[in-house]
């Protein structure tokens, strides 16, 4: 037997970070994963978190989590699919540090992944973006903050991640102002910035307080800002933006939706999808084709170009008595 502990803490301190190179977004979900997946089995099994072994976690322990995540934890088939990645990837880890386990590594990885429907995706169109840009307050240091960071969302196209992890010495100030991005996969990215968006950001770094941590985007301790303090700022915005323009409050506005926002008005006004994807650091094209299904112009361009069938006018043979019926029921 395998204590569970072991082999876990070296995936999620060793493997992942150091090894992988994993984000540190990756890792916090990876843990987070395996913080309920740990907490379930210790509760099916009657025993204590640190008294798991690696042999219990088998598949119908996995399957039954799996369906625990969908029913009782009310979750979608895309988080039931994120918590399944992270297993698979722990159990990849196993099999050249556990031997023993290599049979239980191939019967879990061979556990599928849900099929998830492709929905559309959400954006803010060009005045509902314009509220939610101008919501801010300009005259305090927080109103200026949440000012930049929202046109830097949006227009930047960043994840919440790369937002609130952009440092200062990312940011170039000049004749040509520009972020230089470390996205996701270590991807690297420099993107230009509109010049609203780079009055904006300066007109915080006047306001910034020159001591704290090296991150561009600071809370009022100044710390770095974190994930949900950012959600926290968008809804809080989001709601002053539909006083303005009600169309807002009748949608789910997350820091992803002006990610998306960036992308629909990029192909709107360049019509190059390629160009999507450069912009938002996309390591294919497969992933930029949601915003040509959401956008409509494309499927116009492709009606006007396509004629109308021409249908042959031709003779319809009808015996006379039909004919005879169907002029007196036209006159009675």
């Amino acid at each position: 037997m395998t204590m569970l502990a072991v082999p876990l803490s070296a995936f999620l301190r060793e493997h992942l970070p150091r090894e992988r190179k994993a984000s540190p977004h990756t890792c916090e979900a990876y843990a987070y994963s395996f913080q309920l997946l740990v907490r379930f089995a210790a509760g099916r099994l009657k025993v204590r978190p640190s008294q798991l072994v690696v042999e219990q976690l088998d598949v119908p322990l996995v399957l039954a989590f799996l369906e625990h995540v969908e029913t009782e934890r009310g979750c979608s088939a895309r988080t039931r699919n994120a918590r399944l990645a992270a297993i698979h990837s722990f159990f990849r880890f196993l099999e050249y540090r556990v031997p023993s386990c290599l049979e239980q590594a191939r019967q879990i990885g061979a556990i599928p992944t849900k099929k998830t429907d492709q929905a559309l995706v959400r954006h803010l169109d060009r005045d509902e973006i314009r509220a939610l840009l101008d919501a801010p307050d300009p005259r305090s240091a927080a109103g200026l903050r949440d000012r930049a960071m929202l046109h830097l969302a949006f227009a930047a196209g960043l994840r919440v991640s790369e937002l609130v992890g952009l440092r200062l010495d990312q940011l170039e100030r000049g004749l040509a102002p520009c972020v230089h991005v470390m996205g996701k996969g270590r991807r690297e990215r420099v993107l230009p910035l509109w010049k609203e968006t780079a009055a904006a950001i300066t007109a915080w770094l006047r306001a910034r307080a020159p001591d704290g941590d090296p991150e561009l985007f600071l809370n009022a301790a100044g710390r770095a800002m974190t994930r949900s303090g950012f959600e926290y700022i968008l809804a809080k915005h989001v709601a002053i933006a539909a006083e303005r323009q009600p169309s807002i409050a009748g949608k789910r506005v997350t820091p992803h939706v002006l990610r998306h926002s960036c992308a629909m008005h990029t192909l709107q006004a360049t019509g190059d999808v390629r160009k999507v994807a450069l912009w938002l650091g996309h390591a294919s094209l497969q992933s930029t084709e949601i915003y040509l299904r959401a956008d409509p112009t494309e499927k116009l361009e492709a009606l006007a170009g396509m004629a109308p069938p021409g249908l042959r006018r031709g003779k319809f043979q009808v015996p006379d008595t039909l004919i005879a019926m169907l002029k007196a029921a036209g006159r009675s």
